[in-house]
């Protein structure tokens, strides 16, 4: 099959399964007439791609690079989408193929934010954690970046925090020669104090991965989440996560407030939840993250 010089950058084999995907379904006018690279993507190849029949968002990676992480970001798109808040991207489909796996997804074309969009933000946010579940965790696992996320179930918050989130974490980085023993111990002396400084709420859907860059402008000037990690947590993590790297304005979390208030002290948590971010950062990027870890440790 013959593909315009302009898809040299996309595997052939790539291109030949989404012709193939669209014939099938009958879109045998089918064509790519461009594509260009999308920023932002550190772990996947992202673009945008034109064709006969609109706009898609291509991604894709070497097939046994992270094993299932289209699949599961596919689930996890579908499943913010059924809680219905916040609009997502549509999954079109995702496949593993011999060299390459990727994900095709409706691409957002994106307008100017509407007036008093971080309050309708926060509003739409408060009303995705609405979505409330039995057991903390997932009934499979997922990505945080490009590092594994275990989501097996628990009944006790703090047990699936310390569990599932920061010691596995923490055992990768003493693994690396990130934290040393010390580091260990003030995060041993933080578990036994957990129960008295988390809250415990019913579980509750959230994004899992909550920052700015993982929010998008959509058609109508709202907000359009990305990228999610997806499982039933503390709702605190995502509001905690969105302080990173910059924050969102305070109306967001003003609004987010008026529409389903948080615990009393739920700003003084927020930096107890980014240890997890934080550790993900610290082993995938180095130790320029270990201060930010230990000065949190140290005020607990």
């Amino acid at each position: 099959m013959l593909h315009d010089i302009t898809m040299q950058m996309i595997p052939e084999q790539i291109l030949n399964a989404l012709y193939g995907y669209f014939e099938k379904h009958q879109h045998s006018d089918f064509q790519v007439l461009s594509s260009n690279p999308l920023g932002g993507g550190s772990i996947n190849e992202v673009y945008v791609l034109k064709t006969t029949i609109g706009h898609f968002c291509l991604k894709y990676n070497y097939s046994d690079a992270f094993p299932k992480m289209f699949e599961t970001e596919a689930k996890g798109l579908e499943l913010l989408s059924k809680a219905g808040p916040i609009r997502v991207p549509g999954v079109i489909f995702h496949d593993n193929l011999l060299n390459h796996s990727f994900i095709l997804l409706e691409f957002i074309h994106s307008k100017p934010q509407i007036k008093g969009f971080f309050q309708d933000f926060g509003r739409s946010l408060a009303s995705l954690h609405g979505n409330k579940s039995e057991l903390y965790g997932l009934d499979y696992n997922n990505y945080m970046g490009s590092l594994a996320q275990n989501n097996c179930y628990h009944s006790d918050w703090v047990d699936f925090f310390v569990e599932e989130r920061l010691d596995k974490q923490l055992k990768l980085a003493l693994h690396k020669g990130l934290l040393d023993n010390s580091g260990e111990k003030l995060f041993e002396k933080l578990y036994l104090r957990l129960y008295e400084l988390l809250p415990e709420e019913p579980p509750c859907l959230v994004h899992g991965d909550l920052w700015s860059g993982n929010y998008i402008v959509s058609e109508d000037g709202r907000a359009c989440l990305i990228d999610p990690a997806a499982y039933y947590g503390n709702r605190e993590v995502d509001l905690a996560m969105s302080t990173l790297f910059g924050g969102f304005s305070p109306e967001f979390y003003n609004a987010y407030n008026e529409e389903y208030p948080l615990i009393p002290g739920w700003k003084d948590r927020l930096d107890l939840y980014n240890l997890y971010p934080l550790l993900i950062h610290l082993n995938l990027f180095g130790t320029s993250y270990l201060g930010s870890i230990l000065s949190i440790l140290r005020r607990f």
